[in-house]
């Protein structure tokens, strides 16, 4: 269990920093609309990211225990819920499309980082 956690916490964190240094780096390089883009989408996944830890450690924790039907309700209405903000920003034209792609590859880049991360010490590990 402890790579698991390792892991989680190494995600959770990067997220933020990810999250943080693109959209000062966005406010900074690009367009408004693209870095307003690059803020509410990394938001908005960082904090789903969030949400779906949280409903799983509850729902896995006893006395707690959750029936899969209620987890699946969650994360559906959550998805619902993020594909009509998508939805509103990108037809109100309030974020450019690719700005707001940019900020919901925060979570995607932090997992790649993650792996990476755990291979790098799983063969160093075995080298030695």
């Amino acid at each position: 269990m402890e790579i698991q956690q390792r892991i989680l916490r190494f995600i959770t964190r990067t997220n933020w920093i990810l999250f943080c240094l693109a959209s000062m780096l966005g406010f900074l390089l690009a367009p408004l609309s693209f870095a307003k883009g690059i803020l509410i989408g990394g938001l908005l996944v960082t904090v789903n990211f969030h949400l779906l830890s949280k409903t799983l450690k509850k729902a896995f924790t006893p006395p707690h225990i959750s029936s899969h039907r209620v987890i699946l309700f969650k994360y559906y209405l959550r998805f619902i819920i993020s594909g009509i903000i998508i939805f509103i920003l990108i037809a109100t034209h309030w974020v450019h499309p690719l700005g707001l792609v940019l900020g919901l590859s925060v979570v995607v880049v932090s997992i790649i980082l993650a792996t990476l991360w755990e291979f790098k010490k799983l063969i160093v590990k075995e080298a030695f």
